[in-house]
């Protein structure tokens, strides 16, 4: 029975790893925007600039939507993945929203 469980529990590990691999994080400025595309361009200064595109399944965080980005904004957070060689936003949020971030201040 104990083999069973570890032979389920190495597989859901096995089959959940390639999602989370495949997603990408990016910080930075927003260099420009296309409201035609739903794209937009963000300069991570570690990473360079990517254009990442919006879908409606993309969740915003401390931004109204879409329609709010603009170009020169900072401090902006997108979770993308790779789709058909682009990067698409599964979400896009203002950083710096205060609170503890699982850091332990003691």
């Amino acid at each position: 029975m104990r083999l069973v469980a570890l032979l389920t529990t190495v597989a859901a590990v096995a089959l959940a790893a390639p999602a989370a691999a495949s997603a990408a994080e990016f910080e930075g400025t927003v260099v420009s925007v296309n409201r035609d595309n739903r794209t937009f361009r963000l300069h991570d200064s570690e990473r360079g600039t990517v254009r990442i595109k919006v879908t409606r399944r993309t969740r915003f965080e401390r931004i109204a939507g879409f329609g709010s980005l603009r170009k020169g904004m900072t401090r902006i957070e997108a979770t993308v993945r790779r789709s058909n060689g682009r990067w698409v936003a599964l979400s896009v949020e203002r950083s710096g929203g205060g609170g503890h971030h699982g850091g332990d201040d003691d």
